[in-house]
């Protein structure tokens, strides 16, 4: 069993320009606003509040760099989609995901984070399309998996597998599920 016993936050960057290397493999975590990409980081760390959570969409809207174990680096990207600010900046936040996913020298692979209650939204899609035409590894994590009964969740996870043409890991940042085959991905590939 992987325990994560240092975890810190470095930095948070308005852009890769600013976004300093650290030498490390780096792995990003996109998803739709309010998909719990700081939950899941909290959960993975034993943590209550390392990243910031909040019950409003859109609240990450830097690059936030969190160094684990001191053998990698986790990258918050901004979410994408519902979010209650300006279209000009919503542009922005996907200009500086795209450059960022696009040109990290040290990054492995993203996380993409999709919502277990719901269908694949459309923008969810696109993403996954985006990182397949750029030839960008990815990994699909279901959140909020407790959320739906025991029953359900089979169902919900053969959806999104089906939709986005991948193995999809259920997750729950209250039970800890899916928890321990995250960090062994993180730290064993």
């Amino acid at each position: 069993m992987i325990k994560i016993t240092k975890a810190e936050f470095l930095i948070s960057c308005p852009n890769l320009k600013q976004c300093p290397d650290y030498n490390l493999p780096e792995i990003a975590l996109v998803g739709r606003s309010n998909v719990g990409k700081s939950s899941f980081i909290n959960t993975l760390v034993n943590r209550k509040n390392l990243a910031y959570t909040s019950n409003t969409p859109g609240k990450t809207r830097l690059i936030n760099l969190y160094k684990i174990e001191d053998k990698l680096v986790l990258a918050d990207l901004p979410g994408y989609g519902y979010a209650k600010v300006s279209k000009k900046e919503q542009e922005l936040w996907g200009k500086n995901l795209e450059e960022y996913l696009l040109n990290r020298k040290d990054l492995k692979y993203v996380i993409q984070l999709i919502d277990a209650r719901h269908d694949v939204q459309k923008n969810d899609l696109q993403m996954r399309e985006w990182l397949d035409y750029y030839k960008i590894p990815a990994v699909t994590v279901a959140t909020k998996a407790d959320a739906i009964s025991k029953n359900k969740l089979p169902q919900s996870l053969k959806q999104i597998s089906d939709t986005l043409h991948t193995e999809v890991i259920g997750f729950s940042a209250k039970t800890g599920l899916g928890k321990e085959k995250v960090l062994k991905l993180m730290f064993e590939s």
